[in-house]
């Protein structure tokens, strides 16, 4: 007996506003996983996505801040769970924290026009999208903290201390770069790069 005919005439009556048809197409996308369109992605450990953080923050202070960022976005764990995730993006802000305003265009331009570039910028357009929803629920809900860290203010002090509103004025440096970083990013790669990050299966 087919699925339709198990819908008997009463209730067809007294419920059909409230049938699936979908579930009623042999065709439709609720009676297979969808997740099974996509290849398997590997998966990303906490303590291998820590270990990379760390060789980017050598190269950061080493002083190959374009080596940092390139490889930062090229381990991207597509595959790690939300807490491996959530680390990476800290590296990922932190290195973007540490680059001069003054180098961002030329860098994009050169990390944009190598080998495998636009996929690089694409990435880094999700992180940029990523940290910015990340900075702003910081405001919104301070007691939960966050993985974007502030810098040190060079004052003897951190932006992470007890004075009211450190944490509403360090998230809020973190946006003004993040924003920074995007206007740049658009100016290089273009709007495509900003269609293509938000459509793309693979999430940071």
């Amino acid at each position: 007996m087919s699925i339709i005919q198990q819908v008997t005439t009463a209730s067809l009556s007294d419920n059909w506003r409230t049938i699936n048809i979908d579930a009623l197409d042999p065709d439709s996308s609720t009676n297979f996983d969808t997740s099974t369109l996509h290849p398997t992605l590997a998966p990303v450990s906490e303590s291998e996505i820590r270990s990379i953080g760390q060789q980017v923050r050598q190269l950061l202070r080493g002083g190959d801040a374009e080596g940092a960022l390139r490889g930062a976005l090229e381990s991207a764990p597509y595959g790690g769970d939300a807490t491996v995730k959530e680390i990476h993006l800290g590296t990922v802000v932190e290195v973007l924290q540490g680059i001069r305003a003054s180098e961002i265009s030329g860098m994009l331009g050169r990390i944009w026009g190598s080998e495998g570039g636009s996929e690089v910028v694409d990435c880094l357009m999700k992180y940029l999208y990523k940290g910015m929803a990340a900075s702003a629920s910081v405001g919104k809900t301070p007691s939960r903290g966050s993985t974007l860290t502030p810098q040190s203010t060079g004052a003897g002090f951190s932006q992470m201390g007890g004075r009211p509103g450190a944490q509403n004025e360090s998230s809020g440096a973190a946006m003004s770069v993040l924003l920074s970083w995007h206007e740049k990013v658009v100016d290089v790669a273009g709007l495509g790069c900003v269609n293509r990050s938000m459509t793309d299966w693979r999430k940071v």
